[in-house]
């Protein structure tokens, strides 16, 4: 397995901190545009990159998502196209961790082995699947596993004892926790129930719980950042891109500082 998406947890943990989590579409607005937003969240402190893949059918995601992946697909964002951005960013950022984030259909199309090849040729740590379950963990997951890939799973509210440790079963890197049961950047669960449900989850596995959907302004990142090992920002984000276009890197970048400088503190407020 890449060592990149473990280390970066360690350095995290090690800095008394969660890490910072963030996600774009690929090629929105254009994949010419997308290295210097990619460039812009590591500036701000991004700890982990997930790149989406764009996709027509993109069901899990709300409208700021959905209209990012026209966007890209509009500007020709091909798979080839995604699998250059990631590996220049690579070639960029040896050491920040970068997932891919999508669908089955774009993922298996050609076939499993060919797209884990092509991933981790490209310098990708990690895959997110979203519409592969683990009881289907066949299709994907042993060629992710073969060719040094992190399958990352997702779970839910609704992801009872019974289901948790199918769920756990052959997951590496971190464990994406949906903090509600619906689709992207629309809502925010209660802090109580986040906090009720990541204990669950860091009392079953060893694995760095991230939280995401719903996270949107610092406060929100910090009150996460106090007990979960990782917060996942993304339609926030993906709405300074739709709003700034081509000059969206140095909005993004502020942004994204304000969020980690933020999550940096968050553990230093606690009381005593």
């Amino acid at each position: 397995m890449s060592d990149r998406l473990s280390a970066a947890f360690s350095r995290c943990r090690a800095e008394g901190r969660a890490a910072l989590v963030t996600f774009v579409t690929g090629g929105d607005p254009t994949p010419a545009a997308t290295p210097a937003v990619l460039d812009a969240l590591v500036a701000g402190g991004a700890d982990v990159i997930e790149l989406g893949m764009p996709f027509t059918d993109p069901m899990a995601d709300g409208p700021a998502i959905q209209l990012a992946n026209l966007r890209a697909l509009g500007a020709g964002t091909t798979t080839a196209a995604l699998l250059d951005i990631a590996r220049d960013f690579r070639a960029r950022h040896p050491l920040v961790p970068l997932v891919l984030m999508g669908y089955a259909n774009p993922m298996v199309r050609r076939g499993p082995d060919w797209f884990a090849a092509a991933a981790q040729g490209a310098g990708i740590d990690g895959v997110i699947c979203v519409d592969i379950p683990p009881e289907e963990d066949d299709a994907l997951g042993p060629a992710l596993r073969q060719a040094g890939l992190h399958p990352i799973r997702l779970a839910t509210p609704t992801t009872d004892a019974a289901r948790l440790p199918q769920v756990l079963e052959g997951a590496s890197g971190f464990l994406y926790y949906v903090s509600v049961a619906g689709i992207t950047g629309l809502q925010q669960a209660a802090q109580d129930s986040i906090d009720a449900a990541v204990a669950r989850l860091k009392a079953a596995t060893d694995i760095p719980v991230a939280v995401g959907f719903g996270i949107r302004t610092p406060a929100q990142a910090a009150a996460i950042a106090r007990l979960a090992d990782g917060v996942v920002v993304g339609s926030a984000i993906v709405d300074l891109i739709a709003r700034h276009g081509d000059q969206a890197a140095e909005p993004v970048k502020d942004y994204v500082a304000s969020l980690s400088r933020a999550i940096a503190d968050a553990r230093q407020e606690q009381p005593a």
